[in-house]
């Protein structure tokens, strides 16, 4: 029990700015305690996303405004964590293709202006989306995005081998297990929040993990931490815009 709370604890502190407070002696390096962090990953996306519809709700006298605002407070609640990671992951891809080395430029801390202008797409379409859906009342709907987007990652941790010594401790202490109890669970929250038709989301998002995950390990030769911070806004952004034209 002490690991998984330790695991939730974790996982909040790494993947949002929500307070966590930490013992001295809080090992987060443990096989146990990875393992649950990888399987609590979706848990923060549902609490997230809980945060910002309570946002837009209680601001609905002002609808269009508080959609915006809603949909901006969620980049915040994750620190811009997987924000930032547009811009290293296509200032690495640019590199490349000039022959610099990719790994070494996505590690760099200074960004170039293609990297900033791909960003600034991202995260307009990302609000676009997320809008629409709160404004138009697809607040469920919203907030199985944001949860199917992190099984996807879960998905690509468990799969994938990666160049960070940090990624390759999650993914091997990801058991078969707990992944598949990670998707039986967080798969029949969305059906709550939902409706069973809505599931088709699922495969459909590993689909694109996949199309994803492959073009971008073609472009730089390998994996990280940036890279599953690029595939979660692009999810994001792919379901958001789908539900709005296909679903609705």
């Amino acid at each position: 029990m002490s690991n998984i709370i330790l695991s939730l604890k974790f996982v909040f502190s790494y993947f949002s700015i929500l307070p966590v407070k930490f013992k001295k002696d809080d090992d987060v390096t443990k096989k146990e305690v990875l393992n649950y962090t990888v399987f609590f990953l979706p848990l923060v996306g549902l609490v997230l996303g809980t945060l910002i519809i309570s946002l837009f709700s209680l601001l609905d006298s002002i609808p269009i405004l508080a959609a915006i605002i809603a949909s901006c407070v969620y980049f915040i609640l994750y620190g811009f964590l997987h924000t930032e990671a547009i811009l290293d992951v296509v200032d690495a891809i640019y590199a490349r293709h000039s022959g610099k080395d990719a790994y070494k430029i996505i590690k760099e801390p200074t960004v170039g202006a293609i990297g900033v202008l791909y960003s600034v797409i991202f995260v307009i379409l990302k609000i676009a989306g997320f809008s629409y859906l709160l404004y138009h009342g697809y607040l469920l709907e919203l907030l199985s995005i944001i949860i199917i987007a992190r099984l996807c990652v879960q998905f690509t941790i468990y799969f994938s081998k990666f160049k960070s010594s940090f990624l390759t401790m999650m993914s091997d202490s990801f058991t078969p297990k707990v992944f598949l109890s990670s998707i039986i669970i967080f798969s029949f929250v969305v059906f709550l929040l939902t409706d069973f038709s809505f599931l088709i989301f699922i495969p459909i998002s590993f689909l694109f993990t996949l199309i994803i995950i492959s073009f971008i390990k073609k472009a730089l030769g390998f994996l990280n931490g940036d890279v599953l911070g690029f595939l979660l806004e692009s999810l994001e952004i792919l379901l958001a815009l789908g539900v709005c034209f296909l679903w609705l």
